[in-house]
């Protein structure tokens, strides 16, 4: 008698086979526009709380854009934008009052960084955030994980972790003294991007 193997099985392996090994490459991309599968991906932050431990949130609405040619990655282009409102911290309460007493998401729903100039040597994007109504140079320091054809999204996927450092007072975020709350916010970001298709 023949063992049956499980058609679960057998799907699962079709479709391990169908995500190709990546490239850790960038040259080796396809050129074209990238948009933020925001089915993957995540904005965590943190602060120091008196000092004695990292206090840890997310946002849970973000969108990003990117231009690339392999030809030339120092002229890339970098867009996110992060829901100000989306700001999560486990605490319902806590978040509102962190979207609209700190943010002012009311006034400024959207947090905004924007490159102006890629590193593609040492992994930067130089740039600026523009929050709560103000606009601050910022440098994202990234790492690129690798690209590959997903059949599971049915085309080319890259993927990216990226880290920030920003002072909130910078932004007029919150008035708590840093003894309390730290001034030092830590933005890390875990990100896949999907091809539009080729650049005309």
């Amino acid at each position: 008698m023949f063992a049956r193997t499980p058609i679960a099985v057998v799907l699962f392996a079709l479709l391990i086979a169908g995500c190709a090994t990546p490239t850790t490459d960038p040259r080796r991309l396809p050129a074209g526009s990238w948009v933020l599968d925001d089915a993957h991906a995540s904005v965590i932050w943190r602060v120091r709380h008196f000092g004695l431990a990292w206090y840890t949130g997310r946002f849970d609405r973000l969108e990003a854009s990117l231009d690339f040619d392999p030809a030339d990655p120092q002229a890339a282009q970098l867009t996110a934008i992060i829901d100000a409102n989306s700001i999560s911290t486990g605490n319902a309460d806590f978040d509102r009052d962190l979207a609209n007493g700190w943010l002012h998401a009311d006034q400024h729903p959207q947090i905004i960084f924007t490159s102006e100039r890629i590193d593609a040597t040492h992994g930067r994007a130089f740039g600026h955030i523009v929050m709560n109504g103000r606009r601050i140079n910022a440098v994202m320091e990234i790492e690129f994980y690798g690209g590959s054809f997903n059949m599971l999204a049915g085309g080319d996927t890259i993927g990216f972790g990226a880290d920030m450092v920003i002072d909130r007072t910078d932004f007029a975020v919150g008035s708590l003294p840093a003894s309390i709350v730290g001034t030092e916010i830590r933005i890390h970001i875990e990100a896949e991007f999907l091809r539009q298709g080729a650049p005309s």
